[in-house]
């Protein structure tokens, strides 16, 4: 299939063309983000009611989901570097918001496995074509807004799946929430085939010495980017941040539940707020910062993310400790808004780093890592810890699972950010 459609080099020469594009790129990864979390809303009536151990939770919203969505992701990478980005995306949609809208009918925990590998593979699709088309829509000087505004769909995704999976919960049961935000993906699957184009691949970027249209193999785009410091300290802080961050978005739910015993509608309301509003703030500034500072001083896309992601640490260990779901609540507002601050800088690095051509798979290759050690092994090693020190802790074991796992992490993350400044400046690329 060709690398792009006729007569588009200049369909997003202005403003408006480039910020239409990007608003349904923006609703693809909303419903990514709705259909992939709103299990973890719903994962307390629905371990009541299959009966499912909080180790067998934690397969279901991290590493089965993530063993597929990272496995597939390098395949369907490679695909967008030569194919019509706009129509993996299209097709994309339609799988995860298929096996969404049935995860509704599962009676037992294998079904439910099931449809959710099925989501991790449709979900696998979005996000490396879509930051490779942003990358050929956008000039470089914008680039880390418009991925940082891409992100919203994480804090938008989270906010609906949150809110309307907590209140149809309430009032028709979890079997129906699956149902009632699976379907409406299946309609914007259509829509995103015929109302996006798809942009010249390349079309901002200066000759680099080799031919552009050619896609390099699979080992050669890992071999050039293994090459850069910037890279081989970036991916360890992306994977421990990951592992800090979806450990919490996955298992903060049911924490506030069992340890406050706040209903889904509340809660939902509350999580739509602090991570849907917060995070899309958050997420914008980081990425914004990063893009006004980093312009003269490449260290800043490092600096930026460790302030941010630092700034959080206290707050996830007074929340953990607290006793007044109120105040947990509020304390809760600092750590969802840097929730995802983390993936704009750090993928505009990698895509800053390497050739067009190499692009979607560099995005791939980074969300691999970071999905699988971040969404993987997160949530399923809280799950474990929670049942190991559930015979001497009771229903507190959640509460000191998380407290063990979370900063040490996020700890981690930061120090190898901060090595990965020593690189930046001398690796990556400037682009008028």
């Amino acid at each position: 299939m060709s690398s792009e459609l006729p007569n588009t080099y200049s369909q997003y020469d202005s403003k408006k063309s480039r910020r239409y594009a990007l608003a349904m790129l923006v609703a693809a990864y909303t419903f990514n983000f709705i259909d992939r979390q709103i299990l973890t809303i719903l994962q307390e009536p629905i371990k009541a009611e299959l009966g499912l151990s909080d180790t067998a939770l934690g397969l279901l919203t991290g590493f089965a989901f993530a063993m597929f969505y990272v496995s597939m992701g390098i395949p369907i990478a490679r695909m967008a570097d030569k194919g019509v980005r706009r129509n993996i995306i299209s097709v994309s949609v339609g799988v995860w918001s298929f096996f969404t809208a049935i995860s509704g009918m599962v009676q037992n925990f294998w079904q439910l496995l099931l449809v959710r590998i099925g989501v991790g593979v449709g979900e696998a699709g979005c996000s490396p074509p879509a930051y490779s088309m942003i990358s050929d829509i956008f000039p470089p000087k914008e680039r880390t807004t418009a991925l940082s505004i891409y992100n919203f769909g994480v804090s938008g995704g989270i906010l609906f799946g949150f809110l309307a999976g907590g209140w149809i919960n309430e009032f028709f049961g979890w079997r129906v929430a699956f149902l009632a935000v699976g379907l409406p993906g299946i309609l914007l699957a259509i829509v995103l085939r015929f109302a996006l184009k798809e942009p010249q691949r390349g079309r901002y970027d200066a000759a680099q010495g080799q031919n552009q249209t050619e896609s390099p193999s699979l080992s050669e785009v890992l071999k050039t980017l293994w090459g850069f410091g910037t890279f081989r300290h970036l991916m360890p802080a992306a994977a421990f941040y990951g592992m800090a961050c979806y450990g919490l978005l996955n298992w903060v739910p049911s924490f506030f539940i069992r340890t406050h015993e706040i209903g889904t509608g509340t809660l939902g309301t509350w999580f739509a707020l602090i991570l849907g509003i917060g995070g899309a703030i958050g997420t914008f500034a980081t990425g914004y910062l990063a893009d006004k500072l980093g312009h003269n001083n490449a260290r800043w896309f490092c600096w930026i993310t460790a302030l941010a992601m630092g700034s959080s640490i206290p707050f996830i260990f007074f929340m953990l400790l607290g006793n007044d779901a109120q105040l947990s609540l509020w304390l809760f507002i600092v750590p969802g808004a840097m929730l995802t601050a983390y993936v704009a800088p750090i993928l505009s690095t990698v895509l800053g780093l390497v050739n067009t051509n190499m692009r979607a798979t560099s995005t791939a290759i980074t969300l691999l890592i970071l999905n699988a050690v971040g969404l993987g092994l997160g949530p399923l090693i809280i799950g474990f810890l929670s049942d190991y020190l559930a015979a001497t802790m009771g229903s507190e074991s959640l509460r000191y699972a998380m407290l063990y796992v979370i900063p040490a992490a996020m700890i981690w993350a930061i120090v190898h950010t901060l090595f990965a400044a020593r690189y930046i400046n001398d690796e990556l690329k400037t682009e008028a």
